[in-house]
């Protein structure tokens, strides 16, 4: 199994430390994938019935700068940065970011084309989507197309994540899928559970660089959004990914809980999320099965 779990120390974020913890226990190694995520990995060779594993971070941030139309570049300079620098995974369609007639659809209801400046249309997507998209909890699965939450008009985050980097990669803006956590504070009005892991996107803007869209909850990303992992879609940076043999019913489980360091660790845990889940294997299906965790 691997695991993207740590989070990553770059501008405005620094992890402090990490912890990894893995039940059966296990020799765990470690390595750095080829977009500058940390990944976790390790084998379990007994016979056992579950896997835990258990991830604790302490990670500093610091208020990025908020963009503004007005000061940043536009579509001329967007292209000249393009050029200069290696952007094209994040501009080519990805397995799940692939164009389709409802996203074509959708992209003439939104009248999708280039006017103003990247960053404007940019927060247009944002809001259309969070806007025209209800949150509704397990509406798909892990490996659903985006086409499942186009058709329905409903999704989870990942859903929603995949939508707008569709739309920016038809513009000719790169957009990179980003997994990671959200801090709910008490005042905060989010639609995505504060017991689950998050996705959102970045979107390269001239004169800003990397700007995170959180379409999930119409936000601008700053200092609540905790960065995980980056990669050009959800196939990329899975959580969790592994393999495992024998004949089973398989459940996968998620507990998460993010708080302020300055603030005392919670009594109670956050409520266990079901994921996803697996009915028993029949003898003429394969004895390895993959497994991957939804956002």
């Amino acid at each position: 199994m691997e695991v993207r779990m740590q989070p990553r120390s770059e501008a405005h974020q620094r992890c402090l430390s990490f912890q990894l913890e893995v039940d059966p226990p296990a020799h765990i190694m470690l390595y750095r994938d080829f977009l500058g995520n940390m990944v976790h990995h390790f084998d379990i060779a007994e016979s056992h019935s579950r896997v835990k594993v258990t991830a604790q971070a302490l990670v500093d941030l610091e208020p990025p700068p908020v963009p503004s139309p007005s000061d940043v570049g536009g579509w001329e300079a967007l292209e000249q940065r393009i050029v200069s620098e290696d952007h094209w995974e994040m501009l080519l369609p990805s397995h799940f970011t692939r164009p389709t007639p409802l996203l074509e659809e959708l992209a003439r209801e939104l009248h999708h084309e280039r006017r103003g400046n990247p960053l404007e249309i940019l927060l247009e997507m944002n809001q259309a989507i969070y806007r025209g998209f209800s949150y509704v909890r397990d509406s798909t699965k892990v490996d659903s197309p985006i086409d499942d939450a186009l058709r329905s008009r409903q999704g989870v985050c990942q859903d929603f994540a995949h939508i707008m980097i569709a739309l920016a990669r038809q513009l000719g803006i790169p957009a990179r899928y980003v997994s990671g956590y959200l801090f709910h504070g008490k005042d905060c009005e989010d639609r995505s559970p504060d017991s689950a892991s998050h996705a959102w996107l970045e979107a390269l803007v001239p004169g800003a660089g990397w700007v995170a869209f959180d379409p999930t909850n119409n936000l601008i990303g700053g200092t609540r959004h905790i960065r995980v992992a980056i990669g050009r879609d959800y196939a990329d940076v899975p959580p969790t990914r592994g393999v495992y043999k024998g004949d089973a019913t398989s459940e996968l489980a998620v507990v998460v809980t993010v708080f302020a360091s300055d603030a005392p660790a919670p009594e109670d845990l956050a409520p266990v999320v079901t994921i996803r889940s697996r009915p028993p294997q029949t003898p003429s299906e394969s004895r390895f099965q993959h497994e991957q965790q939804q956002q």
